[in-house]
């Protein structure tokens, strides 16, 4: 099993498979067949993310945080809010400003950039969070986020009754990966620095 799935990744392993086996059950039994095929998506990114970590070893808090990004989005689609009857994507957290949809895209869309940063170090042992290797971490996170889109297009294209939305809700998505990848890059340029203080 070790060979498999090193001893440290088991919880968070436990704690996915358990979370995408309820959902896929609830997903079931609600003919949820847009999140049928959501989770399908998800074991494939599941599993290119532990390829990746296994040429890379990204940071075990970057699997933890992705593992819950994975989690949100789930509930995302399918926890119904008993007030709008309405899934929880579409809950504006902020009146007109900041629904739940948005700020998930730019967490994801953070982590993915950061996941991106550290397959660059990866490539790169000695490189630094200067201007162009940072820009180039957010542009593949932002094209991480702009695939999403296509894939959600798909969904539409196959599922007749999808909660993707319109182009303005696609638009405002690229918008919040954008924010989420800012966020990102500003991170690492700051631990950066504090690690090079004397």
């Amino acid at each position: 099993m070790n060979n498999l799935l090193p001893r440290p990744l088991w919880p968070l392993a436990t704690f996915t498979v358990i979370y995408l086996i309820v959902s896929g059950l609830n997903a079931w039994l609600t003919s949820n067949w847009e999140f049928i095929f959501y989770l399908l998506l998800m074991l494939i990114m599941g599993s290119l993310t532990l390829i990746i970590h296994r040429r890379v070893q990204l940071p075990l808090i970057l699997l933890w945080t992705l593992s819950l990004w994975g989690l949100l989005h789930m509930m995302g689609g399918m926890w119904v809010l008993r007030k709008t009857d309405d899934v929880l994507y579409n809950f504006w957290i902020i009146s007109d400003i900041l629904r739940y949809d948005q700020l998930i895209h730019a967490y994801g869309f953070g982590l993915a950039t950061w996941a991106c940063w550290i397959c660059l170090q990866a490539i790169q042992p000695a490189l630094k969070p200067t201007t162009g290797p940072l820009s180039l971490a957010l542009f593949a996170g932002l094209g991480l986020g702009a695939m999403n889109e296509t894939v959600e297009f798909f969904a539409t294209l196959l599922i007749s009754d999808t909660n993707v939305g319109d182009y303005a809700n696609v638009g405002w998505d690229l918008v919040f990966n954008l924010f989420g990848g800012l966020i990102a890059i500003a991170i690492i340029s700051n631990r950066f620095e504090d690690d090079t203080e004397p």
